[in-house]
């Protein structure tokens, strides 16, 4: 696959307009958002406790 276009990506957004309506979008972007920001927030702390292991097995 190439990469998109300007003309793709403004045939995306349009499909989306269609599908979702222009109330519901930012919506899904905050729940995008929040979603996002909860993954890294446990990928952190799955970070920091394999850190507390480690340093506790020296």
């Amino acid at each position: 696959m190439g990469r998109l276009g300007s003309t793709e990506i403004l045939l995306i957004i349009f499909v989306i307009l269609l599908f979702f309506g222009g109330k519901k979008i930012p919506d899904l972007m905050k729940g995008l958002g929040n979603g996002l920001r909860e993954f890294k927030k446990a990928s952190s702390e799955n970070e920091n406790k394999d850190d507390v292991k480690k340093e506790n097995n020296i």
